[in-house]
């Protein structure tokens, strides 16, 4: 780096100071003249490996001439008779200039390491940087910056082979784009007014270029930092890849599963309803009663078709937000006696224990409608999944500004690992896909309804103890008692 020139005038005098302070010391003390010489050469050797050659010669000569002088006989003299002195004082100077440049050449290669060492870093956090961005685009938006700020360079241009915009650090250097696209198309770096081109490279191929204005960066560090960003820019194009690769795969398992679960749901109904209806139609004589009850079935499996498809078509508006709510203060109570009623099919094998007070506990900010729907689905789940008379019990608790209800059963339990998996859509237990009906859609459409509300939907389970579902809704705050008298299943 280049010194201002009042720094230099004040090692020069530094260095003229030195040798003065030397001649005095080693004269004062009557010291012979190896000594002085070797007091010299040190001198030399610091300001060699601190300050450069320039300094570290001055003070050599500076020595010389101090030592030929105050040293050498004829002492306070610039002459030399003896041969002997002669070879002492060419001995000086020629050990005074190796010195000289070995310690300048030490300097300059501890200054470099430093360098590259520097540079190393900058290269190591400049790829920790990278390694946040998952998409090209926002990836070659930020490239810029992140050049900029790690390397302390003025301005930095980028441009990948598949995206031809060229994108900019806030700049005000004007970099040549037909240079940048040259750069791109050959894969040669080019320096030019200042401005370094630098082509993002993959191995042989050429994934970019980069431009760097206001740069104090070796052709390594550029060559690296090239590579590191076509690396980047290449990871994350095979991270988009990727994605879309699942995306597509996640795709096909939901249609998959789809038209595995509408191809189950709807086989039974429809195979009893076209028996049933074949059997009106045959010419077999049928009394008044077996007509009815064909005609009862026939009811039941279109009522069952028609809750499939509603289903299928709620589960749609709420993934796509088409809904709304509506809110009041209400009783947890006002959702779950009619959802005791929806369920009562799947129940009715089933003692329900009603374990909580609602008319002492506070009312919930909620759209009963809504969660009516969501203890439903949690009590029907219950209900398919337990043995014939296992009680299922549902409570209420309040836990500071939040409601948690609970359902639980003395189902098979589910698997640590299927937890997390039960309330995505369509998706239903290993063991219990065949031997229950059910869409998988119920779990998933309690769960965005809850979330909705503000509110969590979770479950604890332990395989062959049951499981229990709990949801929470927040308590209504201006409201602290429940008008309705105590209730009981």
């Amino acid at each position: 780096m280049k010194k201002s020139v009042g720094t230099q005038i004040v090692r020069y005098t530094v260095v003229v100071g030195a040798v003065a302070l030397i001649t005095a010391f080693a004269y004062k003390l009557q010291l012979n003249s190896a000594t002085a010489a070797l007091m010299f050469i040190f001198g030399v050797l610091l300001a060699s490996a601190d300050w450069g050659l320039r300094y570290a010669v001055t003070l050599a000569l500076c020595g010389a001439a101090s030592f030929d002088f105050f040293f050498l006989p004829p002492l306070r003299s610039f002459t030399i008779n003896d041969t002997r002195n002669w070879v002492a004082f060419i001995t000086f100077i020629v050990t005074a200039l190796v010195a000289t440049k070995l310690g300048d050449q030490a300097r300059r290669e501890a200054e470099s390491a430093k360098q590259r060492r520097r540079e190393v870093e900058r290269l190591y956090a400049l790829s920790q940087r990278l390694l946040t961005n998952e998409n090209v685009l926002e990836l070659l938006n930020a490239l810029p910056g992140y050049v900029r700020d790690t390397f302390a360079v003025s301005d930095v241009a980028v441009i990948a082979a598949d995206h031809p915009s060229i994108y900019r650090s806030p700049m005000n250097a004007r970099f040549d784009e037909t240079v940048l696209r040259s750069t791109l198309l050959r894969g040669e770096p080019v320096k030019e007014a200042g401005i370094a081109y630098v082509p993002l490279r993959l191995g042989m191929r050429t994934v970019g270029a980069l431009a760097v204005s206001g740069f104090e960066l070796s052709r390594e560090t550029l060559d690296a930092l090239g590579s590191l960003a076509g690396l980047a820019v290449e990871r994350a194009k095979a991270l988009e890849a990727l994605s879309k690769h699942r995306a597509e795969q996640e795709h096909e398992r939901l249609r998959s599963a789809l038209l595995d679960s509408v191809t189950h749901e709807f086989r039974t109904p429809l195979t009893s309803i076209k028996a049933s209806v074949t059997t009106l139609l045959s010419a077999a004589k049928i009394d008044d009663l077996g007509r009815r009850d064909l005609m009862t079935v026939i009811d039941e499996e279109t009522d069952r078709l028609n809750r499939l498809v509603g289903e299928a078509s709620e589960m749609a508006q709420l993934d796509a937000g088409m809904f709304q709510l509506d809110l009041k203060p209400q009783s947890m109570w006002d959702a779950l006696q009619p959802a005791l009623q929806d369920a009562k099919a799947s129940l009715e094998n089933h003692p329900v224990e009603v374990r909580s007070e609602y008319d002492s506990l506070p009312k919930v900010l909620m759209d009963a409608q809504r969660i009516r729907e969501v203890l439903m689905h949690l009590l029907e789940n219950a209900g398919k999944y337990s043995p014939a008379g296992a009680p299922i019990k549902v409570s209420s608790e309040v836990e500071g500004d939040w409601m948690a209800t609970s359902v639980a059963d003395r189902g098979p339990g589910i698997d640590s690992f299927e937890q997390s998996l039960i309330f995505e859509k369509f998706y239903r237990g290993q063991h219990q896909r065949y031997s229950a009906p059910g869409t998988g859609m119920g779990l998933a459409i309690a769960k965005v309804i809850v979330e909705a509300h503000g509110g969590t939907l979770g479950v604890v389970s332990q395989l062959g103890n049951g499981s229990v579902f709990t949801f929470t809704l927040p308590v209504d705050k201006n409201s602290r008692e429940n008008p309705y008298p105590t209730k009981t299943a």
